[in-house]
């Protein structure tokens, strides 16, 4: 069974068993995608910040956005188990001749590249899912004020967490192009997070308003 379709004490078990799957990767993906949640929750709220046709138009395209993010977000959270599992079992592979060992190296470098893929797309998604709360912020209802901080908090633990795991995997790539590939775009991801949350903080607290 998929983790996303055990039930939540099932899930919060799988967490907290000693095994390296699920981890980090996954509750990354997860936070992100109640992230997003939350923020759909605001947007589908019956009140707005102005009460106007303008509020309730921005915020119905952002949660139609933010669906499909979450929904990649929730794939994401079996998907980086699955793609560490394949970094284990590439180490485990057989290296006793020189044709075994190189297969074994190939395979790593491959399990290691989407064990990376994962968290980076996991930290595009929840980029995407702050510039969102930027909207929420905006149009949302004011009295959800303590929401959408609550989902830009878990949309920005979710990227970060993400990042991290994109750190330690990409240490092990061989291909100089794809690491520093990898590792700029998740500077420009953390950074455009953090813009964006700077923004919807500013919004949420009335600054310039």
């Amino acid at each position: 069974m998929k983790l996303v379709d055990r039930p939540l004490r099932d899930l919060l078990s799988a967490f907290s068993a000693p095994d390296p799957t699920p981890g980090g990767g996954s509750a990354s993906a997860l936070a992100s995608a109640v992230g997003a949640s939350l923020l759909m929750m605001v947007a589908g709220l019956s009140k707005t910040r102005n009460g106007s046709d303008d509020d309730r138009a921005e915020l119905a395209a952002a949660s139609t956005t933010l669906a499909a993010i979450r929904e990649d977000l929730t794939a994401a959270v079996d998907a980086d188990t699955t793609a560490y599992d394949q970094v284990v079992a590439a180490y485990k592979l057989p290296k006793g001749t020189s044709e075994e060992q190189q297969a074994r190296k190939a395979a790593i470098q491959r399990a290691l590249r989407a064990a990376t893929d994962v968290p980076l797309s996991v930290m595009r998604l929840s980029a995407r899912g702050c510039d969102q709360a930027v909207t929420i912020a905006a149009h949302g209802h004011r009295a959800a004020a303590s929401d959408v901080g609550a989902a830009m908090a878990l949309l920005r633990a979710g990227l970060h967490g993400a990042g991290l795991n994109v750190a330690i995997n990409v240490e092990g790539v061989s291909d100089p192009a794809y690491v520093d590939a990898a590792r700029a775009e998740a500077a420009t991801l953390a950074a455009q997070a953090s813009h964006a949350g700077d923004i919807a903080g500013a919004l949420l607290r009335g600054d310039g308003t």
